[in-house]
C-alpha cells in the first residue's frame, strides 16, 4: 500500500520561503513520476511541478524560477522548495505519485495513482 504524507505548510509573508515534504511509504520514490499540485478555494486543483523517475523536472509557468522540486532517495521523500512566495500561491498543496506518465500527462490530475492529504500554505500580503 502506497501512502503519501505531506508536511511543512504554514503561514508566511510575501517574499518568504517554505519547503514542503512528502514522505512516501510502500514503494521506492524512484519507481514513480511524482508531482505537486495545489488547490485554492473555489478553484480546480492545478499542476505545480513534477519530477520523473530519471529526475527530469517540469514546472507551471506561474512558479518557474521560484519553486524547485526534488527528491531524496535515502529518505524516500519528495520536496518542494518554494521561494519568493506570493499571496496567489495560497492554496492546499498536494503531492501525488504515478507509476507511468507519458508526454504531458504529468500535468493532469487524473493521471496520478496516489495522493497525499494536502497541506495548507497561506501567504499574507
Amino acid at each position: 500500500q502506497v501512502q503519501l504524507v505531506e508536511s511543512g505548510g504554514g503561514l508566511v509573508q510575501t517574499g518568504e520561503s517554505l519547503r514542503l515534504s512528502c514522505a512516501v511509504s510502500g514503494r521506492s520514490v524512484t519507481l514513480f513520476a511524482m508531482g505537486w499540485f495545489r488547490q485554492a478555494p473555489g478553484k480546480e486543483r492545478e499542476f505545480v511541478a513534477a519530477i520523473s523517475p530519471r529526475e527530469s523536472t517540469a514546472y507551471a509557468d506561474s512558479v518557474k524560477a521560484r519553486f524547485t522540486i526534488f527528491r531524496d532517495v535515502s529518505k524516500n521523500a519528495l520536496y518542494l522548495q518554494m521561494n519568493s512566495l506570493k499571496p496567489e500561491d495560497t492554496a492546499v498543496y498536494y503531492c501525488a505519485a504515478a507509476f507511468t506518465l507519458n508526454g504531458r500527462e504529468f500535468m493532469r490530475v487524473n493521471e496520478y495513482d496516489y495522493w497525499g492529504q494536502g497541506t495548507q500554505i497561506t501567504v499574507s500580503s
